[in-house]
């Protein structure tokens, strides 16, 4: 397995920074608004950790096992087939360096310490930690569904895998909007197949701007809303961040699915690989001044992902 580095658009650009000073500190570093690794942080997907190389998942499909009865014990030929995919996290990186002296100036100068011989400062180092990560997550979540293995720091995602998968139920997208949400919506449940309709574990799979259509259509100002007024005759105020659902199937919203695409599957046949868990939440920012003689940290991640699923003829692709 190759060794590839996550372009965080969190290089050494940070070393430039703008600033409005007003006084010794004006207030903790605020961070932009960042997408969550929402597909596995909210169990939307089965979650297969401890992977050191690769791990087999079996399928086991049967046909033809109820036969008449006999006395005797009688083989049912070809009653049970059993196949295999396999689920091979990939290697992954994040290596950035940042110099102290260009913090020595800037308004938390004096938590670097009074010598030449500069500490980062505390709230910044704490500030960096968690902004790696948190970008660590966004991506990890836009590869699981989108991502392409060419691409440096991606895997194959899931549409990609559903997408060269003949099994895999298509059903052909559109641009979905308030008016014609319902309509697409239905396209899929009606490409559903019957052995999984009703599970339990069944969930339609939408990108944000599914989401945002669907809330405004059942607010009734969209073609195919629940009249003028919408869900209780409370129009656009119906919705308050609650679990979504159409035709008796659950909707989870999936930051990483790009817009436009949908996909309609269990989440038992749907797996992330991946070693430690908790690889993904470690950062880890080395001060390189007392084994180098520099002034530069250097912030480390080192971690492992990969999707897989189970049967395809199961998985239904709005694409």
């Amino acid at each position: 397995m190759s060794t590839r580095k996550i372009n965080l658009d969190v290089d050494n650009s940070l070393n430039s920074l703008t600033t409005s000073y007003a006084g010794e500190f004006a207030g903790d570093y605020i961070a932009a608004a960042l997408l969550s690794g929402a597909t596995i942080s909210n169990g939307g997907i089965t979650v297969k950790p401890n992977i050191k190389y690769k791990e087999v998942i079996k399928k086991v499909a049967s046909s033809g096992i109820v036969a008449d009865a006999t006395c005797d014990f009688a083989l049912t030929a070809d009653a049970l087939t059993l196949t295999e995919r396999i689920l091979q996290p990939e290697e992954f990186q994040v290596n950035l360096q940042l110099c102290k002296k260009d913090y020595r100036n800037d308004w938390e100068a004096i938590a670097m310490g009074i010598t030449a011989y500069d500490n980062m400062p505390p709230k910044f180092s704490d500030f960096l930690i968690s902004h790696v990560a948190a970008k660590v997550a966004e991506k990890t979540e836009e590869t699981i569904w989108g991502g392409a293995n060419g691409n440096a720091g991606e895997f194959d995602g899931f549409v990609a895998l559903f997408g060269a998968d003949s099994d895999v139920v298509d059903v052909a997208a559109g641009t979905v909007t308030a008016s014609n949400v319902i309509a697409e919506l239905g396209k899929i449940v009606d490409a559903i197949p019957s052995k999984i309709y009703g599970k339990e574990d069944l969930f339609i799979y939408i990108p944000q701007n599914v989401a945002k259509a669907y809330v405004r259509a059942l607010g009734g100002f969209g073609a195919s809303g629940l009249g003028a007024n919408g869900v209780n005759a409370q129009g656009t105020q119906w919705w308050n961040n609650g679990a979504l659902s159409f035709d008796g199937v659950n909707l989870f919203v999936a930051p990483g699915l790009a817009s436009n695409k949908m996909v309609c599957a269990q989440k038992s046949n749907l797996y992330f690989g991946t070693g430690l868990l908790s690889d993904h939440a470690e950062v880890r920012l080395i001060d390189t001044s007392e084994t180098l003689g520099d002034q530069n940290v250097r912030i480390i991640m080192r971690f492992t992902s990969g999707v897989q699923y189970g049967i395809g003829s199961e998985v239904v692709l709005y694409s």
